[in-house]
């Protein structure tokens, strides 16, 4: 198999990230009404919150999608179904922890990512998986360091992550084969 062209890689990030900005946002607008519970206040801008939170979640899949198939995985349908039980599976798991939802997505579709997004030979799932954490960690300092303003920028994290761990990771074998064998 033939490695991706990086602009085919980052055509396939930037694809899938644009398609979880919209799920990302209407997930949190749909959690955010859920969160008002002052019955005083209306639902914000006539916002039906299950709705909201229910289109976010049904876009995710194709989020999947996108990146699978934009990124030739050679086994798309399966990275697919993959991307999404890890989504939910960390997802999950690091809203409990952390007990912040915005975190929680991003940790998750990191997650996801990391098996959706095709892998070539020097792309090594070890720098992919810490790129995700760092980005779920960036989310969680800028959560509560700039609070609701995170909700802009916070979908461009974890597929950016996984695309800058791949290049890095590909800098560094090329490096390694320009080097003459020590002997």
């Amino acid at each position: 198999m033939e490695p991706l062209p990086p602009r085919k890689k980052w055509r396939a990030i930037l694809g899938a990230t644009l398609l979880l900005a919209v799920a990302f946002w209407s997930l949190m607008i749909g959690l955010v009404a859920l969160a008002t519970d002052d019955t005083d206040v209306p639902e914000p801008s006539g916002v039906n919150a299950g709705a909201a939170v229910a289109f976010g979640l049904a876009l995710i899949p194709f989020v999947f999608v996108t990146l699978a198939f934009m990124s030739e995985h050679p086994r798309a349908p399966g990275a697919v179904v993959r991307a999404m039980l890890l989504s939910v599976l960390v997802g999950v798991v690091v809203t409990g922890l952390v007990g912040d939802p915005v975190t929680g997505v991003v940790a998750g579709v990191g997650a996801g990512g990391v098996a959706a997004l095709r892998r070539d030979v020097d792309d090594e799932l070890r720098p992919r998986m810490v790129a995700v954490a760092i980005a779920s960690f960036y989310t969680l300092v800028l959560v509560y360091v700039a609070g609701g303003i995170v909700l802009l920028p916070a979908p461009i994290f974890p597929f950016t992550a996984i695309g800058i761990a791949d290049h890095l990771s590909e800098r560094k074998a090329e490096r390694e084969r320009q080097q003459p064998a020590h002997s």
